[in-house]
Parts: structure tokens; sequence; C-alpha cells
């Protein structure tokens, strides 16, 4: 048995060949090791509300209009003026790669939470998009979110695909 892992006692080598007793020392078990948590600690993710995983958003977008469009067409003049007044909770629009996207209904689904994605809102999010989601397919996850095309006045339009 190995004296490191159990408790045992063990006589130094000059306390045997000396006839002490006395001199020896003892080795305890070592200490449990930290109990993990269940909660993954992942910083920037946050845990969801029942029913909002990334599986149920794509559920949803099978069955509701996520777009707020209606079923009109898509629009090509959306102005950055335009996408500013949409910063609310239960109306924000934002601009990604030269596209203009209606998140309200995906608020609660943003696994960073609604502080992060609300950092978005009413503005261009590309920088911070690719910052944290360069390995995101946007337009997939969102497609059924897409409002239109911010207008060609606006720098990041003109810098689109």
């Amino acid at each position: 048995m190995n004296p490191l892992l159990a408790n045992s006692t063990v006589k130094s080598a000059d306390a045997v060949n000396n006839g002490n007793s006395s001199a020896s020392f003892t080795f305890a078990k070592p200490a449990a090791p930290p109990k993990v948590s269940s909660v993954p600690a992942r910083p920037g993710k946050v845990p969801l509300e029942k029913g909002y995983s990334q599986m149920d958003w794509l559920r949803r977008c099978k069955t509701e209009d996520m777009s707020g469009r209606g079923g009109q067409a898509l629009r090509r003049d959306i102005t950055l003026e335009e996408v500013k007044q949409h910063r609310s909770m239960d109306n924000a629009w934002t601009i990604l790669r030269g596209k203009v996207y209606n998140i309200t209904k995906y608020i609660k689904f943003h696994p960073g939470g609604v502080d992060w994605i609300m950092k978005g809102a009413g503005r261009d999010c590309t920088v911070l998009f690719q910052k944290y989601h360069a390995w995101v397919n946007a337009d997939m996850l969102l497609k059924e979110c897409l409002i239109g095309m911010l207008a060609a006045s606006h720098p990041a339009a003109a810098a689109s695909p």
C-alpha cells in the first residue's frame, strides 16, 4: 500500500538504524477534491426559462410570424434612424451585416441573456456579434426575424455581401 494514499506512520531511516522509535512521520489521506457545481461556470451563459431553449426557438419559428411584417415583403430602405427608434424590450430591431432584424421575440431565447442582446437593440450590432458569435449562423437562426435591408446610405449596407 502506498503510504501517501492512506493514513499510515512511517519511521525515518535514522530512527530505524538507531533504534529510536520516536522519530516518525504520519501521512494522511489527501483532502477530498472540491465539489463541482452542477451549473456550468461558463461565462456569458445564463440559465433560460423553461420553453426558451434554442430548440424551442426553432420550433416556434415554424409556426409564428417572428418578424412582425405580417406577411408583407422585405423592405430595402430601412434607415439607421428608423432602427434607432426600436430599442425597447417589446419592440427591438437590430442591424447585422446590413440586414435589419426584428429581434423582439428572440430576446428571451438569447443564451447570453436579455442584457446582452439588448446591447444590440436599436443599433448596428455587427461588430459586437462578430466579437462573441463569429461561429454562429445568424442568417439561419434569425431568418424568420428579417424585416429588410439597411438603406444604402449607411456604410454597413454598402459593405454587406
